[in-house]
């Protein structure tokens, strides 16, 4: 059915006249009544008793109106929504990122944005393939590298770095190595080589894999090589984000570190009015001040 003459039929029908609906729409009564002709044509029905007091919805246009004012009243819930978008945050917002940035630094930090926004529905899509934002597979990404697609807009987040970390109750049994010579008689626990990773973080581990290691577990993300670590079984090489959250854990060899890894958050350009997109953005961007203030704090800390 032609939206138009819907909309024309429903004006009619809610004024109870072809000139008053023509004033409301701003046509003809000769234009309302040849749309309302056509609709009747194409229904193959009557939809008003015409007399000289008025029209009269015969009983097929009652149902008809009946239909619009459900149409008509969805339609301005729809926009009132869209308005109110300006001020308030719902819907589905579908953000990809790796598995252990997602899972060890992203997902602990959410109930803050939820508390604030809890009518946002959050999909988030954590694995290390880099889904195509451009063709809408995810609205937001937060990717170790600068995104090459074209069209997006992307914000420079923080650098991370790799590092040597293990527990104190590890260490405890088998003692601290003091060079990269000591780690004959250490485990090393690092992303296995095939696993998608950053490649400052694959080639630290190659630099390490120089050297004599006593034992090694490879696993093919860093929420894997975390928990290994925090249940005594070796050292592990973890991004450094995990030191504000898992305060336990020992630098191990603190010379030793990879290059630095950027981290971009980027989104399409057609998102740049999202409501949902801004509030997401600025809730990261505000975590990561929190989390560098922190870092630079715990810096300044006189070692003891």
């Amino acid at each position: 059915m032609d939206w138009d003459k819907l909309r024309i039929f429903h004006a009619v029908a809610d004024a109870g006249s072809l000139t008053h609906a023509g004033d409301t729409l701003h046509l003809s009564q000769s234009a309302v009544s040849r749309q309302i002709r056509a609709l009747e044509e194409g229904l193959n029905t009557t939809l008003f008793h015409r007399h000289a007091r008025g029209l009269i919805l015969t009983e097929q246009g009652e149902l008809l109106f009946d239909a619009t004012k459900h149409m008509s009243k969805r339609l301005d819930a729809a926009a009132a929504r869209i308005r109110d978008s300006e001020e308030e945050v719902f819907g589905e917002l579908r953000v990809t990122t790796t598995i252990g940035f997602g899972s060890l630094w992203l997902a602990p930090r959410l109930p803050a944005l939820y508390e604030k926004y809890p009518d946002l529905k959050i999909d988030l899509m954590l694995e290390e393939r880099l889904l195509d934002l451009p063709m809408r597979e995810a609205d937001v990404a937060i990717r170790m590298k600068e995104p090459s697609q074209a069209d997006l807009i992307r914000r420079r987040l923080m650098t991370i770095n790799m590092r040597l970390y293990a527990t104190p109750r590890y260490l405890a049994l088998h003692g601290m190595p003091l060079t990269l010579e000591d780690f004959g008689t250490h485990r090393l626990i690092s992303q296995n080589a095939t696993s998608a990773q950053v490649s400052a973080g694959a080639i630290l581990v190659r630099e390490l894999m120089a050297h004599t290691i006593g034992s090694r577990l490879t696993v093919n993300n860093y929420f894997g090589v975390l928990q290994a670590v925090i249940h005594d079984l070796g050292i592990g090489v973890l991004p450094d984000y995990l030191t504000q959250d898992f305060p336990d854990l020992v630098r191990v060899l603190p010379n030793v570190q990879s290059a630095e890894v950027p981290v971009f958050l980027a989104y399409p350009e057609e998102l740049r009015q999202s409501k949902r997109v801004e509030v997401f953005r600025d809730f990261v961007s505000e975590e990561v001040i929190a989390y560098r203030r922190r870092q630079r704090d715990s810096d300044a800390e006189p070692v003891i």
